[in-house]
Parts: C-alpha cells; structure tokens; sequence
C-alpha cells in the first residue's frame, strides 16, 4: 500500500503535461475514448470506485486543502501519486468542494452479455438522453431501488462523462451500466424474456396498475421528443405518470425514480403476500 511520504515533487504549473491531459479527460468524450481513462473526483468517489475493481492510473492530491471529514481511500501500491499546489488543484477540481484529491482512472466497458441478472430483474432503458446529470441522477435511483442494470441506448453523452459520475454519487459505480443501440437492447429483453414497459402519454395506462413484479425493463426517453416508434412497438405495455397540472412532463431523471420505486413497492407487496 502507498502513502503520502511515497509522493513526487510539487506540480505547480497548469503547463505540466500530465495536468493538461487530466484537464482534457475531463472535457473531451474523444480523449477519453482515445485513452480509455476517465476521472474521478472526491475521497467518497475514488472509495466507491476501488470498491468496484476498477483500476487507477494517477492520482492527484493536494495536502494544502482543509479535506473535511471523508477520509482518503487506501490506495493500491503502484498508484502513480502527485502532489499539486492550490493553485493548480482550483484548475482541476471539477466542483468547488476542498477534497484535495482528483483521479485518473482506466474504464472499460460493459456489454448486455456481460451482465448478472437477477431471477426477476429490473431493468432501466434510456434513449437518447442527452444531459449527463440526468443519467447520473437515475443511476443514483437506480442504486437505491436495487435496479439489476442500466441500460443508455443511442447516448447523446459518453457513460464517463465528469458530470454523470458526480451526479450518480457513487451509483456509476455500484450499478451496471451498458452503452448499445436500441436494436440491441431490444433483442436482449425479448431473449431474456424480459417484459418492456414504455413510458408515453399515448396510449398508456397509469404506471401504477401495470404489473412490475415480474421481469421489467422500464424504458424513459428524452423530454423533448420521447421514445422512437421502434420502442413503442417493441413493447410489451405503455405506461403513463398523472400529470395533474398544466405541464406534461417530469424531469426524466424524477419520472425514472417514480416507476423504479412503484416496481420496488409491487415486489416488496408480493413478497409479503406470497
């Protein structure tokens, strides 16, 4: 394991290369496809993040900052280590929290065939959702309802994205995530016998009388414009929110977590009565 008496010299210039690649990771979905590396800010992130096996590149880490109360992560051995300056730490962090610690990390990629499902598994499709603290948001509901999956069809916005993971508080890392096309996914829901709920204003029923306790995709699309007719009729049943005042729509983000704990709510009554 290593520590902090094991860190290089002080980087004190923007300039230095591998700052200006940390900076480029974070705003470019190109470099990050390139390189396949991401970043991670924040001491309760990079814990979550080595919880789930992923593997760091570097860390960066200012000791100059007040850090508040999360402790740091102890780190793998073979973590390269590097201390910045203040200054060069307010370029990098991301938000405006006083950590002290960003990390570069190496992604990878899940497929549909590589994910564990549950007997009954509950599954959260999003089309062409474009604003990365959406995803991050639904994966952070998905986390908390025991969602088997997330599944982002056609993304408008790549899965490592700085915002996304910010957002899902930790849920990037505890929840699998897959990117694929729609054709894709429909497939795998039809072969897994997995039954496809669509939320639509159309031709819909109240989300509350359809049955979620068997194998559910529940499948969201964009605000604007809602699910292309390819998931319209790969559906097994459309649902619909009330919506009881002059706006038509929720936040995707609100309207995921409401179907994802009305399908926790059915299993937990199911569960009790059988």
């Amino acid at each position: 394991m290593c520590n902090f008496a094991s860190m290089m010299e002080m980087i004190t210039s923007v300039q230095n290369p591998k700052v200006k690649q940390l900076l480029l990771l974070q705003q470019k979905s190109s470099e990050r496809k390139k390189t396949g590396l991401f970043v991670v800010e924040g001491r309760r992130e990079l814990m979550h993040c080595l919880e789930a096996g992923y593997e760091l590149d570097t860390v960066f880490v200012c000791s100059q900052l007040e850090t508040g109360v999360e402790p740091m992560p102890t780190l793998p051995s073979g973590v390269r280590l590097l201390e910045v300056s203040k200054a060069v730490y307010e370029k990098i962090a991301y938000r405006g929290s006083t950590e002290g610690v960003v990390a570069v990390v190496r992604s990878r990629q899940l497929r549909l065939s590589d994910l564990s499902l549950s007997p009954h598994p509950l599954i959260v499709v999003v089309e062409r959702v474009e604003k990365p603290g959406n995803l991050g948001a639904i994966l952070r509901s998905a986390d908390a309802s025991g969602v088997d999956a997330v599944v982002v069809c056609d993304p408008l916005t790549d899965l490592y994205n700085p915002n996304l993971i910010r957002s899902s508080v930790g849920g990037f890392f505890s929840v699998p995530s897959v990117a694929c096309s729609s054709e894709e996914c429909i497939a795998f829901l039809k072969e897994k016998g997995i039954r496809i709920l669509t939320a639509q204003l159309q031709d819909s029923h109240v989300y509350y009388d359809t049955d979620m306790t068997v194998g559910t995709a529940i499948v969201m699309g964009t605000e604007s414009t809602g699910l292309t007719d390819l998931w319209r009729q790969a559906a097994d049943a459309h649902i619909r929110i009330p919506m009881l005042g002059k706006i038509d729509s929720l936040n995707v983000s609100v309207s995921a977590a409401i179907l994802m704990f009305e399908a926790v709510r059915q299993r937990s009554a199911y569960a009790h009565h059988s």
